[in-house]
């Protein structure tokens, strides 16, 4: 299991009342999991994450599902929740 980065920005820093943590994960879908346990199933945060995208190592993540998206050490995921605008 990796240890990686979890990055909030916009809403979801708002949700999870902190700008970045470190975590274990090997799958985003782990990580993620990890997120709302250590937060406590904060549902404001469970929502965000819901209708966020994810950036691993700045590439999008997505297509087969967050289970099949595979983290290695030191690996950086963004948490992007929509943004108004554009």
């Amino acid at each position: 299991m990796a240890i990686v980065t979890v990055r909030y920005w916009a809403a979801a820093k708002q949700a999870a009342g902190i700008a970045e943590e470190t975590l274990p994960a090997g799958t985003l879908a782990e990580a993620l999991a990890t997120v709302l346990t250590r937060h406590g199933e904060n549902p404001d945060l469970k929502a965000v994450l819901a209708r966020s995208s994810f950036l691993v190592d700045g590439e999008r993540a997505g297509g087969n599902g967050h289970e099949g998206v595979i983290l290695q050490e030191g690996a950086i995921i963004e948490v992007l929740p929509p943004f108004a605008g554009g």
